[in-house]
């Protein structure tokens, strides 16, 4: 009878994986020893794996260079990285080493590039994509950047009031992209979404404010959907209307030559994911070029920003179980050392999903539990995963520990939980690591910020 927590995964899943398997009992993650790192630095403990962004960046970036050969599209793709996935320094000094574009959301965005290129890990060669709702701040900035030589820095305008703001205080001629506001999916709140110009709106703005305008040269059409790429007719139909709206600007506004479609790979929640990055690629690259023919313009140069497929399967999370509560005959509540409202505020504001495995006692038996996190909050909770209505887990023994680990949490959850400040219950940030390859492929670590200590938190509040 196959019992055993070993047995459980691999039943269910095809297992090992690209990114884990079991070494002397013990959980690994793309080859890092999770267990070296809990007896050297404790748990809860947060990592990040940098390799990995370069390792998405290149698929992604691969994956268009032969969809655009296969289909003989004629023009290039740029990859852009979605800064509020991740503000990082180790994040973007990464991502940047892969020739890309970033992408900014707000004002102190732009700060986060004028320190990169003081440190000398770019040049004013940079192209920056400023979309989001420009405040008078963000207007500064931008113009600040523009200003000083960053020439490849383009502003989208997300309303029509933002372009006589901008006008006003960039000094020369520049750049500048319209993102259009997409019509939300049908089960969404909204209509359609808040950011943009509405799509009937787009041809009159350019005529009456761009066209005779000579300081500005409309050179990208921004297009972005909530659900990201996916393989669905909200998606196409979206993509399409998109494409409509491209066409006939790209006849009255032959400057333009871009077309963003943002964000949106999805990345693995799952051990069970199954996504065609390949197919759904080559199926963008072909549909456009299909639709520009039959309008009879030139294929547009492809951008895309993608945020978490960039660096969310670079991060993970590992826990301890401190204890097991048996609330009635049914209910099982494995306790963690820390919080799920502060280390992965996902699975409580938005119900998200993230890989868990466990790191140790892969050959002991397995219960079903619920994961409880440390605040008195109710919903401070895990107790299901994204391919079942369950949590398994080997079966709690008081002597002998427990540990876990959720695993591609790299993208949002460290700004949305706010790093570093307040947290629920007084919860300590906990230490976070980065792991690096050397020349040699051993791995190195590096501790990029130790846990919260009680004064931290107490000089943050005033005491």
């Amino acid at each position: 009878m196959k019992v055993r927590y070993a047995d459980l995964i691999d039943q269910t899943f095809d297992f090992p994986t690209e990114e884990f398997s079991i070494k002397n009992n013990f959980l690994e993650f793309h080859g890092i020893p999770l267990m070296d790192l809990i007896n050297r630095y404790g748990t809860p403990l947060k990592f990040t794996y940098l390799p990995k962004i370069s390792q998405n960046i290149q698929k992604a970036k691969k994956w268009f260079e032969k969809a655009i050969h296969s289909n003989q599209y004629n023009n290039k793709y740029t990859y852009c990285y979605c800064t509020k996935s991740s503000h990082f320094s180790f994040v973007l000094e990464e991502a940047l080493k892969n020739n890309i574009s970033i992408e900014t959301s707000y004002a102190y965005d732009i700060e986060i590039v004028k320190n990169l290129y003081r440190k000398g890990k770019t040049t004013k060669n940079i192209e920056v994509i400023c979309n989001g709702f420009k405040t008078k701040n963000y207007i500064e900035n931008i113009s600040e950047l523009i200003n000083n030589g960053f020439y490849n820095t383009i502003p989208i305008l997300d309303n029509s009031d933002e372009l006589e703001k901008l006008n006003l205080v960039i000094n020369s001629p520049f750049k500048l992209g319209i993102r259009i506001a997409s019509e939300e999916e049908p089960k969404f709140e909204f209509y359609t979404s808040r950011l943009g110009i509405g799509y009937k709106d787009i041809i009159v703005f350019y005529i009456n404010k761009i066209k005779n305008n000579p300081k500005v040269e409309l050179k990208m059409l921004h297009f972005f959907i909530n659900t990201g790429i996916k393989d669905t007719a909200y998606y196409w139909n979206e993509l399409f209307k998109c494409l409509h709206i491209y066409a006939k600007l790209k006849k009255i506004a032959p400057e333009l030559e871009i077309l963003n479609i943002g964000g949106g790979f999805p990345i693995k929640t799952s051990m069970s994911f199954n996504y065609d990055y390949e197919y759904m690629t080559n199926e963008i690259v072909y549909q456009i070029k299909k639709f520009c023919q039959k309008e009879k313009i030139s294929e547009p140069h492809i951008y895309t920003e993608f945020g978490a497929y960039t660096v969310g399967e670079s991060g993970g999370i590992l826990y301890q179980i401190l204890n097991q509560k048996r609330q009635n005959d049914r209910e099982k509540w494995n306790m963690i050392d820390s919080s799920f409202m502060t280390t992965l505020p996902d699975t409580w504001a938005i119900s998200r999903r993230f890989i868990m495995m466990a790191i140790n006692r892969w050959n002991d038996s397995y219960e079903r539990v619920f994961l409880g996190g440390l605040t008195c909050d109710s919903d401070d909770y895990y107790n299901s995963e994204q391919h079942m209505n369950a949590i398994y887990l080997p079966c709690f023994h008081q002597k002998i520990p427990l540990y876990i680990g959720f695993f591609n949490t790299g993208a949002y959850q460290d700004t949305i939980s706010g790093y570093g400040g307040v947290h629920h219950c007084l919860i300590p940030q906990p230490i976070h690591i980065l792991i690096n390859d050397d020349e040699k492929k051993n791995f190195v670590y590096k501790i990029f910020r130790k846990s919260q200590s009680p004064e931290e938190i107490l000089k943050i509040l005033g005491y």
